[in-house]
């Protein structure tokens, strides 16, 4: 048998038993029977999508720009208000956005991020007279909102800010 063949045929035969194990994992993980045709097109589609990533036109990157936020105070406010935070850093509080920012008054979508603080609440004696301090627990907060272009940056819209994600970085548990 030529070397070609016993290559190709490799291929093929690995191939085959790695669609069968994954049919049975995927049941041995669900409790339930597999639609094989569904796995199949999720790989053809992870395949296709892997091998047309970076290529011109492909809708799977987009250019993010960061923009500069005119009203940082009050962005950090109704961050505060609406995560129930302490406090919110200013310092790492920013914002991207992949629309025009060309035209000056128009409405853009832009994704904040930053970091903020909850204070740590201490009681009295916890046991038998001593002092229980604990660390400030830090959060990561993503949210979402709508801004106006003007000269120099955004001003974001306080009134539609919606939070997509608060994580605990650091905290006592």
């Amino acid at each position: 048998m030529s070397r070609i063949l016993k290559v190709f045929l490799f291929i093929i035969f690995f191939a085959v038993f790695f669609e069968a194990g994954l049919i049975s994992s995927y049941t041995i993980v669900t409790s339930q029977p597999p639609d094989v045709s569904k796995l199949l097109q999720m790989q053809v589609e992870e395949l296709s999508s892997l091998l047309n990533f970076g290529t011109p036109g492909s809708s799977t990157i987009t250019n993010k720009q960061v923009v500069k936020i005119l009203n940082p105070d009050e962005v950090a406010e109704a961050l505060k208000g609406r995560t129930q935070l302490s406090g919110i850093n200013l310092q790492t509080m920013s914002a991207s956005t992949s629309d025009s920012i060309k035209d000056k008054n128009t409405n853009i979508t832009v994704n904040i991020t930053a970091t903020g603080y909850k204070e740590a609440v201490t009681g009295a004696n916890v046991t038998g007279g001593t002092i229980v301090i604990t660390p400030n627990e830090t959060y990561s907060i993503t949210a979402t909102a709508m801004a106006e272009v003007k000269t120099g940056g955004v001003m974001v819209n306080l009134l539609n800010i919606q939070i997509t994600s608060l994580r605990k970085l650091y905290g006592t548990t």
